[in-house]
């Protein structure tokens, strides 16, 4: 396969998921990252205001929806804008 870097969706140099990983993607594939660090809520932030990513606990072939994405609207539902 093609050789790819994986990264994360903000804006730091370090936020590689993997290096150099031989991958065989087409477009609309889905990539499955097994442990996910930070991006799993028990260590997630909303740094540069990211909504947390939605869970999905897979157990052989089924996949259930554990907890749902943040949405825009949770995300900044308690900020407040003065004046």
């Amino acid at each position: 396969g093609t050789v790819y870097d994986i990264v994360g969706p903000i804006c730091e140099s370090s936020d590689f998921l993997a290096k150099d990983r031989a991958l065989t993607a087409r477009e609309g594939d889905l990539l499955a990252v097994m442990s996910s660090g930070a991006y799993a809520m028990s260590m997630a932030s909303n740094y540069n205001s990211r909504p947390r990513a939605a869970e999905v606990m897979v157990q052989g072939r089924a996949a259930e929806l554990v907890r749902a994405r943040e949405s825009a609207e949770q995300l900044f539902a308690l900020e407040r804008i003065p004046g």
